[in-house]
């Protein structure tokens, strides 16, 4: 039964993305079947596999507006062993047409449902917001993968974020529980971003990873030309880590 993960932080910018398509990459890498669910308009995870954002047919918008069967909008082993279902500016529109829908927070839900049995993870990257469309994510989700990026206001916004999983968890989905805490974006040569890692593991009650996700020009330029670090640069620092962030994200089985 696939574990479904929610990539979720409504700042901007600190690697959500970049961490849904390389820990997919390298749950992949190890022998693990993915579906990766594209959950923001803006289609970086999509891009950043290797999909073409513009030219795809179905897409989450259409499976939100059930216009469209979940099989009908996942595209096959975009990478070895992982499957995606993609997004594109389209779906910025999704939240004003589901107003009025009887119980929209589930439908992500429901369609995940109905095709996890085939995969060993599911990994949903959300939007930098606390929108419907992350109210949908939550409610499919098993648990919450927070990136949070070594910098000096990264703290700020992260109690909200808790205080809605907390609220969905309560209202909608009583088995989320927050997976945990990955840094991004740290850089080794600054005093700043160890202290950020002091200082929120002092003031979160929250499990924190480990691994921390290096600034790496590599992780950088992957996307660009459509491909998971793993297979950019192979033997890159951010390669390194991403694949023993999926390490521990295995290991936390249950």
């Amino acid at each position: 039964m696939g574990r479904v993960i929610a990539i979720a932080n409504q700042k901007g910018g600190v690697g959500k993305s970049t961490t849904a398509i390389n820990l997919s990459a390298c749950l992949a890498e190890k022998g693990k079947k993915v579906l990766t669910i594209d959950i923001d308009p803006q289609g970086n995870t999509t891009s950043g596999l290797g999909v073409d954002k513009n030219n795809v047919e179905n897409t989450l918008y259409e499976l939100l507006l059930e216009e469209k069967k979940v099989k009908e909008c996942i595209i096959g082993q975009v990478i070895e062993n992982v499957d995606l279902i993609p997004s594109n500016v389209n779906l910025s529109g999704a939240e004003i047409e589901l107003i009025g829908v009887e119980d929209k927070e589930y439908i992500l839900k429901r369609a995940v449902d109905k095709v996890k049995k085939k995969y060993d993870y599911v990994v949903m990257d959300c939007p930098p917001s606390l929108s419907m469309l992350t109210i949908n994510a939550l409610c499919a989700a098993n648990s919450v993968l927070v990136p949070i990026q070594c910098e000096y206001y990264a703290l700020e916004g992260l109690s909200q974020l808790i205080h809605t999983i907390e609220l969905v968890k309560e209202r909608l989905n009583h088995k989320l529980f927050i997976e945990g805490v990955v840094f991004t974006m740290y850089d080794a040569r600054t005093n700043l971003s160890l202290e950020v890692v002091e200082n929120v593991k002092e003031n979160l009650q929250q499990n924190i990873y480990k691994t921390i996700i290096p600034r790496n020009v590599r992780l950088a330029e992957a996307p660009s030309y459509g491909k998971p670090i793993n297979l950019y640069d192979t033997k890159s620092s951010g390669a390194e880590s991403y694949r023993l962030l999926a390490e521990e994200v295995m290991n936390r089985e249950g």
